[in-house]
């Protein structure tokens, strides 16, 4: 008698185990790429990923974490999950800060741990992870991923594999974590593989907003005097940037954006505010803080964007009416009162609010909406003259302004740049001008050292027509620098910019910001001289088999970059740039106990007190 779910599974090869049938599953679901280091608690997996060569490409990596920020970066390019792969014990639990970023980032990909042999569960083997549950990896991971699925028998392997994946990628997505036991992988699986368009490619997540919370949304949007739209990750991943940009020009209303929104809409673009948090430009933040009506497009309102939450610096709300659209229905309401809240796919919604302003035709925008502009258009302004002595900065150390400055403008305009985490990412998100979604890429939920590091390589995979190049700090370069026997093992052409100061500069900053100067454990230096030292990152790279060179003045940058980009090989620049200033904002951050920091332009704002 035929099953009636045969039909959604493919015909069992002959001796499957459950290793092929995960791998022949990753392959119908079109992952071209898949990221790990071996173990021996993974040897199976990887012998059915050497049979399946000719569909699936393995990238072998020399730290598991390196794995997890290459599908994770590789996603914010693509749009297609990759998955990675790790053995017991110690090799996955190098896995959690991959995890993490991708989870607070919202991007999955899925992770295939392996783990001890169902016979030797609770018994203390090898790698075991056993004190306080047989085999418990799960523990390790599960406040760090969506979920994880642990088949102990051959038969759960297809119903876990299929179900780690719609998890995956459906509702608010994030990474999803497959762990088998040794002998699941090696076990004859007598279940043929689920068939994708039988059970995930037809699920639509993208759920819309109801026609009440419409239209009282484009009410509040028509009638306000000093609307702006904030973005955030929601509209770069979620594909809405074309949409956005419709709604923005149709109802002439300027656009900020978080750190994770940057890109969402050209920065170039007259209507572009730039980015709100604390270090964030005048006109955003001042914008922002007096607008009446904010629409808050994917965005979590976290303390950075916010100045700490505290009222009249980036936002104040209220009397501003937050409008709040997000996915995820814990995000709305979280840090700020709405005046509506919608669970909604802001792609979905944005088209939604889009037809509903075509089927009205007439609709009417508030007269003040053009003396707004002229505001924001004086802020700009007042922001352009605070900044420009930085441009023209020609120092030995770089000026770290004119060093973001220079970057930008030696990238073409189809560029990925992927930012690590630092006090260089806070000089970028401020002096570069990303022109598309995934021009800027940087992590802003978990802010692992060295995601930008190892991400770039993951960026070239997935767009290999594209220049791809890391500006990364000197720390967490030195903390991940096995990234270069990848790329040269691989011939991934990537450029990377050590952003280098010698320093952990951004917590020497808050050290001398918050702490009177008492600086410890934040500098490099010489044990004998106490000059600042640092490795020869450059010779460093050429002992990898990758080109390195040293840079000192502004101009020189410029130029490595290009010719970076032009080698078609790796590329490491090692740039000596000043680490005495830290980029100045109109924001704010307050450290609780410690105390708060001051803007660097501009009065906290007062509702009915002017602007």
């Amino acid at each position: 008698m035929t099953h009636p779910l045969d039909s959604a599974h493919a015909t069992v090869p002959e001796n499957q185990t459950g290793a092929d049938l995960i791998v022949d599953y990753l392959i119908r679901e079109k992952v071209p790429y898949i990221f790990g280091l071996c173990g021996h608690g993974n040897i199976g997996f990887i012998d059915s990923l050497y049979a399946r060569a000719e569909a699936i490409k393995t990238v072998s990596v020399h730290h598991e974490s390196v794995c997890g920020f290459m599908a994770d970066v590789f996603y914010r390019v693509s749009g297609q999950p990759c998955a990675t792969f790790t053995s017991c014990g110690p090799g996955s639990a190098n896995m959690p800060i991959a995890l993490a970023n991708a989870f607070f980032d919202s991007v999955p990909f899925l992770a295939v741990t392996g783990n001890v042999p169902t016979t030797q569960f609770n018994r203390g083997a090898f790698q075991e992870t056993y004190r306080h549950f047989q085999a418990d990896f799960p523990s390790t991971v599960r406040a760090y991923c969506k979920r994880v699925y642990q088949p102990t028998r051959p038969e759960q392997v297809a119903v876990q594999t299929r179900q780690a994946w719609k998890t995956m990628v459906t509702g608010r997505p994030g990474p999803v974590v497959l762990d088998v036991p040794f002998d699941i992988f090696k076990e004859p699986c007598s279940d043929g593989t689920p068939l994708p368009e039988a059970w995930s490619a037809n699920i639509d997540c993208r759920a819309g907003a109801s026609p009440e919370a419409l239209r009282r949304a484009l009410e509040m949007l028509l009638a306000a005097e000093r609307p702006v739209i904030l973005v955030g990750q929601g509209v770069r991943y979620g594909g809405a940037s074309g949409e956005l940009l419709q709604l923005a020009q149709r109802l002439k209303i300027p656009v900020a954006w978080s750190a994770s929104g940057a890109g969402a809409i050209d920065s170039r673009h007259p209507l572009a505010l730039g980015l709100i948090a604390r270090n964030g430009a005048y006109q955003a933040n001042h914008a922002a803080r007096q607008a009446d009506v904010l629409l808050a497009l994917g965005v979590r309102f976290d303390d950075r964007t916010s100045s700490s939450w505290i009222p009249g610096y980036s936002f104040t709300i209220p009397p501003t009416r937050l409008i709040h659209v997000d996915i995820d229905p814990e995000e709305i309401g979280r840090n700020y009162p709405v005046a509506l809240g919608v669970m909604a796919d802001v792609r979905t919604f944005l088209r939604q609010l889009l037809g509903e302003l075509d089927q009205r035709k007439t609709a009417a925008i508030a007269q003040p909406r053009l003396a707004w502009l002229e505001a924001i258009d004086g802020y700009r302004k007042q922001w352009n003259e605070f900044i420009a002595p930085g441009f023209a900065a020609d120092t030995t150390p770089i000026h770290p302004q004119r060093a973001a400055h220079e970057i930008d403008r030696a990238l073409p305009e189809d560029a990925i740049l992927v930012s690590d985490i630092g006090v260089h990412h806070n000089w970028l998100l401020q002096f570069c001008e990303p022109r598309r979604p995934d021009s800027l890429i940087g992590s802003m939920g978990f802010g692992p050292m060295g995601f930008g590091v190892a991400g770039v390589l993951g960026a070239k995979l997935a767009a290999p027509d594209r220049p791809c190049v890391s500006v990364c700090g000197d720390g967490a370069f030195f903390m991940h620098a096995s990234v270069l026997g990848t790329a040269f093992e691989y011939s991934i052409p990537v450029v990377w910019v050590v952003w280098n100061n010698y320093a952990y500069a951004s917590i020497r900053g808050l050290q001398r910001g918050y702490l009177g100067g008492r600086e410890l454990a934040t500098d490099f230096r010489h044990p004998e001289t106490g000059a600042p030292y640092n490795p020869d990152f450059a010779a460093m790279a050429r002992s990898a088999g990758v080109e390195g060179v040293r840079v000192d003045r502004a101009a020189d940058l410029n130029e490595a970059i290009k010719t970076g980009i032009a080698s078609g090989r790796p590329y490491l620049i090692d740039a000596n740039i000043g680490a005495e200033l830290n980029p100045a904002g109109a924001g704010i951050w307050e450290l609780p106990s410690l105390g708060r920091s001051k803007p660097g332009i501009g009065e906290p704002y007062t509702p009915g007190f002017g602007r």
